[in-house]
């Protein structure tokens, strides 16, 4: 039964798309301030810290999950 249960949570993982449209816009999002900071070196510092503060933030609210 353990294994049954295990094989139908897999499945619902798997199925399951709700985040998918917000990680394809953070990815699209990023893809543009690559590109942004290789057209225009100028914007590249402040695109470098936008990039620090959000890796700070992921990095806190990892911790604190643990």
């Amino acid at each position: 039964m353990k294994k049954l249960t295990s094989i139908v949570w897999k499945l619902r993982i798997w199925k399951d798309t709700r985040g998918q449209d917000l990680i394809e816009y953070a990815l699209m999002a990023g893809f543009v301030a690559v590109a942004a900071g290789a057209i225009m070196p100028g914007v590249a510092t402040s695109i470098t810290t936008i990039f620090n503060r959000i890796a700070t933030q992921m990095s806190q609210a990892a911790a604190q999950g643990s």
